[in-house]
């Protein structure tokens, strides 16, 4: 979706980013100064006050500039050198405040984990060489003690970064796939209703830009309903899927194809105008017309219409003349049949169920590994005349065994309902661990002191849950090692932690609203658009989960499938529009007569189905009563029902026997003319409906 513009046109968004970046730029240098002006006893304090008066002045002008940069089309660029300026100025702040260990040393180390939870890889690559740059300068002026430090942070502050950016990359990708599936129609991999309609809108605009024309083209399938009846919607599926992808093969790769309705598609083709019509038109005929016949009807834009509700309109105008002038024919079993399988359905992007949480355990169990090998390195390489040695070497190998389990484990402990709980148990056990190699290590301000903190982003970032339980105790620890052990100033305690609280914050508030987003696009890609009930893909999903809970508890569950009888003709006496207003009332009628446990969706069409989860089985026939009553009060229904575990062991079976008690009862009065075989065995009873249910007048 596009940002509004702003006064001169711009996107607002885009210019907040860039006042928003220089803003923050601005926060460090205002920390630093109290720290300046308390300690200006000590070396370098006027030089880097300068500094900091140089990076304020520099983010003011890009502040005050903002709109001018955003116009120039350099925003990326200065934002760029704004970046490298501030690693600068951080780098000159520790070279001056007494090299990497000292107060202000934290501050590059800092930064770098801060970039990399955003920054594409080449710009940080090339950000993060100039930080080492600055940040192994200014150890080397400190001399040979701060070697061993500078070595173990810069290994420690690549891995994190590397870390970050992977989830980061990973966390991105899962978006996109689930925007990609919130647009799609998982029966027949075209665009679903909502996805068309941004598409048209997209189209429609690039029009205007160019010049060029659009063509907006309707196909509704001739005697669908009939196919569903005779054939069995199974045989209907196949159909819609195989319609999706001729449509698809019969226009040009950039034009889009999409499922509006039950058995109506439609196309936007773009840099086309009305004499090119015909030739697609006839082309789109003859490729349907060996399995199905269809109404087809289209509307160009600007000539004949100059918005998309206009072009739906004479578009549909055009189907109904077009359907009136031939024979509408169903087609023959034969056909129907002869499409299944037909060439493979188009997959769009897939998102499984615990992807998010299995790669937040796994990147958990990494941060442990890693934090404890590195510290381990140090102990093993540089710490010969440390008294605790090789009981800090043993608390660090039970820290790196309990990252390596969970890491193992992780796809296990994505599927295990206690797996908040059990993540919490293993954060506090590494924490603890750590905490105690910290302190036997000299406290905040040894070697390791530093690495307790820079871990603090990604552990908010990957595990919210976790987080808002490690990062107070991690603060009264460090504040308690500090208290105990010692500490050099209290300044640094507060840029240290002060700083990684800060970073870590931010990471979690990201967190916070990346969790946000993936959750709308995950409920937008599992709900039909037109009415709200579960789409096919969110019914399947929440059955699945719901009928291994029933098995687990042994609870009654059962499936109903409704079919509403006439809704063709509600179409074609009142339009799509009427259709759809009738089939948003079916839903939320649905929704309104059934408890909130109940799983209400919309398959496709005008089939509807229903998994009881919060009845017994007897009292499935009184529910099929008060739906069909319901409902009988604007159109006529059918209803088929099965029950778990007595007409079926999974949704596939209850389906089945669901589908076909529903066409036994249209047989029976007279609806359908189903030609399927009964899956109902001799002597098998019936699924409980009562008398005249199946068929209301």
């Amino acid at each position: 979706m596009t940002t509004a513009p702003g006064p001169s046109g711009m996107p607002r968004r885009r210019l907040r980013t860039v006042r928003g970046g220089a803003a923050l730029s601005t926060l460090v240098p205002l920390c630093v100064l109290p720290y300046l002006a308390t300690t200006w006893s000590a070396g370098h304090r006027p030089a880097m006050l300068a500094v900091c008066v140089a990076m304020l002045l520099l983010a003011g002008v890009a502040v005050v500039f903002a709109r001018v940069i955003e116009r120039s089309g350099r925003r990326a660029g200065v934002q760029m050198a704004g970046i490298i300026l501030n690693v600068l100025g951080f780098s000159a702040l520790g070279l001056l405040g007494g090299g990497v260990r000292d107060t202000l040393g934290a501050l590059l180390p800092l930064l770098i984990i801060f970039l990399a939870v955003g920054m594409p890889v080449r710009p940080f690559l090339v950000v993060a060489t100039i930080a080492a740059a600055g940040y192994w300068a200014t150890a080397l002026v400190g001399g040979p003690d701060e070697y061993v430090y500078a070595l173990i942070y810069t290994i420690h502050v690549a891995g994190i970064s590397a870390l970050t950016m992977r989830y980061s990359a990973a966390m991105v990708s899962l978006k996109r796939r689930l925007s990609d599936l919130s647009r799609i129609d998982p029966l027949t991999g075209s665009l679903n209703r909502r996805g068309f309609e941004e598409r048209l809108t997209a189209e429609l605009a690039e029009a205007d830009r160019t010049g060029a024309g659009a063509v907006l083209l309707l196909v509704d399938l001739d005697g669908f309903k009939e196919i569903n009846d005779r054939y069995g919607h199974q045989a209907g599926d196949d159909l819609l899927a195989w319609t999706g992808r001729t449509l698809a093969d019969q226009l040009r790769t950039h034009d889009a194809v999409g499922r509006v309705g039950g058995d109506e598609f439609a196309a936007v083709l773009g840099g086309i105008d009305a004499d090119g019509v015909p030739v697609v038109l006839e082309r789109v005929r003859a490729a349907l017309r060996d399995v199905a016949d269809a109404g087809l009807g289209y509307a160009c834009y600007p000539s004949e219409a100059s918005t998309p509700e206009a072009l739906r309109e004479l578009a549909d105008q055009r189907v109904y003349r077009d359907k009136a002038a031939h024979d509408r024919q169903v087609p023959a079993e034969a056909a129907v049949a002869g499409v299944r399988g037909d060439g493979a359905r188009r997959q769009s992007a897939t998102v499984s169920r615990h992807e998010r949480r299995r790669r937040a355990i796994t990147d958990s169990g990494r941060v442990g590994i890693f934090t404890s090998v590195i510290a381990l390195f140090y102990i093993t390489l540089f710490a010969a005349g440390q008294p605790h040695r090789w009981l800090m070497a043993g608390l660090l190998a039970g820290s790196c065994a309990v990252g390596l389990a969970t890491w193992a484990c992780s796809g296990w402990l994505a599927r295990n309902l206690a797996v908040g709980k059990i993540m919490m148990v293993v954060g506090v056990v590494q924490f603890s661990l750590c905490m105690a190699v910290m302190g036997l290590n000299g406290g905040i301000s040894g070697t390791l002191g530093f690495g307790m903190l820079t871990s603090m982003p990604l552990v908010a970032l990957v595990t919210p849950q976790v987080g808002r339980t490690l990062l107070p105790l991690t603060t009264a620890c460090y504040l308690a090692t500090a208290v105990l052990v010692g500490v050099p100033t209290p300044w640094y305690v507060v840029s240290h932690l002060g700083g990684a609280l800060i970073v870590s914050l931010a990471f979690a508030v990201r967190g916070r609203i990346a969790a946000a987003q993936r959750h709308r696009l995950r409920e937008l890609s599992r709900v039909d658009s037109l009415t709200q009930c579960l789409n096919r893909r969110g019914f399947n999903e929440r059955s699945v989960a719901e009928l291994a809970h029933a098995r687990r508890s042994h609870r009654d569950v059962s499936l109903l499938i409704l079919d509403l009888d006439g809704f063709k003709e509600v179409n074609d006496s009142g339009g799509h529009a009427a259709g759809d207003e009738l089939l948003c009332w079916v839903g939320s009628t649905l929704k309104e007569r059934l408890h909130p446990h109940d799983v209400v969706g919309r398959l496709g069409g005008d089939e509807f189905v229903v998994l009881l989860a919060s009845h017994a089985a007897d009292e499935t026939a009184a529910v099929v009563g008060d739906l069909a009553t319901a409902l009988a009060e604007r159109i006529e229904v059918s209803i088929g029902a099965s029950i778990l575990g007595r007409h079926g062991a999974d949704l596939d079976e209850l389906y089945t026997h669901a589908d076909a008690e529903l066409y036994r009862q249209k047989l029976a009065r007279g609806r359908g003319r189903s030609r399927r075989p009964s899956t109902q065995g001799e002597g098998e009873p019936a699924a409980e409906v009562p008398p005249g249910v199946g068929l209301v007048r």
